[in-house]
């Protein structure tokens, strides 16, 4: 139960003794900083209700929360603003809770619905680059705090490996990879795979001007390029299930496997299930004849299926072709029905998909609604903006995409730069430095891209990322490395039961932060936002520096002082290490 929660029965009973009126719903917004008080109730709101003056109603409800509620201590008013001070014994009492408590702010586990994720859902026709990192990244978190929140949660993706895209790297490897291989390359699978990508998109073009030179439009050219119009065979090969065709497809896409399980297992995300459109792609289509007995659907002259969603604000929206084939929205219908029958506990379903595909997944979950799925009420798109970089868009067809791999490499060394300029890393050890170095500049890299709101476009600056000051990942590893550096320096039972202390102003404003932890999970839970969890440790970590730059910790001559101040630097540190981990983020033992 938090402060406001504590709060409200008794400015409930306040009301209803002092006021003869009864209220259930008070706000509450934390104290300005030039004001004394650990909780403000904001009055305004009351005045109409209780008809007064608002300083007169403030100061008889804080008199009665003076003489009534244990953990107030004093008040103040300032105009219709009631600031309340909360007593020492509370902090000393919630701090013995955290101190207690082996995973603190975490709720038990199935406590809620379960909800499966989706994250990455690649296509198997080039590697992982700079917008599936975000993706993945939002996802894996979204994830750990859903679970931490009290959600069974099972993480999924499905993996594009069919279609046009595929074929088009696929022939162009027959055309021009002379049996290349990742092994006799010493490429990574998908880099190999995705360098025929480029391959077929520069030959395509070769072709467009040589046709356009003979006299073709350039949109003729691009319909009748010999190299698109064998793709395109390719692709009709394989819908037949051509055998030679299906065992370079298995081959090819095995290579692209083996490359984003390597990139998954770098960047610290997993998964439960996968799905495969070649799996998944005909789903749905049993479903079309459902929604048309129950009147969801409607059959034109041409036979073509559609459901006019005009009423809702929407268009109309084709869900079969005339000739029997599924569109991909059918496919997302039958792979939501597939999932909660191989998962039945799955009570909800969260999308990590860029913000280009937001008109499509109203649609989808109205659909799910209309054709009477009870979980279609708890589906979510985790919609985010694009990443962008300093030098501008990436481009896969041209091969200017940033690259998974290469960024991660970029990382570790702008982290290893820095530190080496910095000089921190004096008595390490080779190997020692080399995993800090990939610690750092992973943790920069996820942080910098987790505290920004997954709806804000985003531009990302390697660089930047790595600061050891501000608000980056690198800040926030050091302050938890400079508390176990303390810890170390402790030679005394600093774990032992303390009663009593008399704080300071910068103790209390910690513990009040600490106290937030359990709500701050629920919050980014309930917003599907890491950005929540990343600021708030941000803030942690703030308030601990100023704590530890005012107050003395280890130089204290009184032991009682001592312990206290080591054991509230251990918690702030495990509340550091619990919100990076809920991030994906490593924090070291020392840096």
């Amino acid at each position: 139960m938090n402060l406001y929660q504590k709060l409200q029965p008794y400015l409930s009973q306040a009301v209803q003794t002092v006021f003869q009126t009864e209220m259930t719903a008070f706000e509450f917004q934390q104290t300005k900083k030039d004001f004394e008080g650990d909780v403000t109730l904001v009055v305004f709101p009351l005045v109409k209700i209780l008809r007064g003056n608002p300083v007169e109603i403030g100061n008889k409800i804080g008199e009665y929360l003076v003489e009534n509620c244990p953990i107030v201590s004093k008040f103040n008013v300032v105009g219709g603003f009631l600031n309340i001070v909360i007593s020492e014994d509370y902090y000393s009492q919630s701090f013995a809770e955290i101190l207690q408590s082996e995973q603190y702010g975490f709720q038990p586990s199935n406590s809620k619905k379960a909800v499966m994720v989706e994250y990455a859902s690649p296509n198997t026709n080039k590697p992982l680059h700079l917008g599936h990192v975000r993706n993945v990244l939002l996802g894996y978190a979204v994830a750990e705090i859903l679970k931490a929140a009290g959600h069974k949660v099972y993480k999924t993706q499905i993996i594009n490996d069919r279609g046009i895209h595929i074929c088009k790297s696929m022939l162009a490897w027959q055309k021009f990879g002379n049996g290349e291989t990742p092994v006799s390359s010493g490429l990574k699978g998908d880099h190999l795979v995705g360098k025929y990508y480029v391959a077929f998109d520069k030959a395509y073009k070769e072709e467009i001007n040589t046709l356009m030179q003979q006299g073709k439009t350039e949109e003729e050219a691009k319909k009748i390029a010999p190299i698109l119009l064998e793709a395109q065979e390719m692709l009709r090969k394989w819908e037949a299930n051509d055998t030679s065709v299906v065992e370079l497809w298995k081959t090819m896409n095995g290579w692209v496997y083996e490359g984003f399980n390597q990139t998954y297992t770098n960047i610290g995300v997993d998964f439960d299930s996968y799905y495969y459109e070649s799996n998944t792609y005909l789903l749905g289509k049993e479903v079309v004849q459902f929604g048309l007995e129950k009147g969801v659907f409607e059959k034109d002259p041409d036979g073509s299926v559609w459901i006019d969603l005009t009423d809702d604000g929407l268009d109309r929206k084709i869900v079969l072709r005339s000739d029997g084939t599924a569109v991909y929205m059918t496919q997302d219908i039958g792979t939501a029905i597939q999932r909660v029958k191989d998962f039945s506990d799955v009570e909800g379903m969260v999308y990590t998909v860029g913000n280009e595909q937001d008109y499509h997944f109203k649609v989808l979950f109205l659909i799910l609604k209309k054709l009477g799925f009870a979980w279609a009420e708890n589906l979510y798109h985790l919609s985010y903006g694009m990443v962008e970089l300093p030098t501008g868009k990436m481009k896969s067809r041209e091969g200017t995409v940033v690259d998974a791999d290469d960024l991660m490499q970029e990382m570790f060394q702008t982290a290893k730069q820095i530190s080496e300029e910095l000089g921190k890393l004096d008595g390490y050890t080779e190997s020692e430095k080399e995993a800090l170095y990939q610690t750092i500049g992973l943790g920069a890299l996820k942080y910098f891209i987790l505290k920004v709101d997954p709806k804000k476009q985003m531009l990302f600056n390697p660089t930047e990322s790595v600061d050891f000051n501000g608000n980056t990942g690198p800040f926030i590893q050091y302050t938890y490395a400079r508390i176990q550096s303390i810890l170390r320096k402790a030679d005394f039972d600093w774990k032992s039961n303390i009663s009593n202390v008399t704080m300071q102003p910068k103790e209390k404003e910690l513990i009040k932060l600490l106290l937030q932890y359990p709500e701050t999970i629920q919050l980014a839970a309930k917003n599907y936002s890491p950005a929540i969890i990343a600021n708030y440790v941000y803030e942690v970590v703030k308030e601990y520096n100023s704590f530890y730059q005012s107050i003395p910790i280890l130089g204290e001559n009184e032991s009682t002082f001592k312990i206290w101040r080591v054991q509230l630097s251990a918690e702030t540190a495990k509340i550091i290490a619990s919100a990076c981990t809920l991030l994906g983020i490593s924090v070291p033992e020392r840096m």
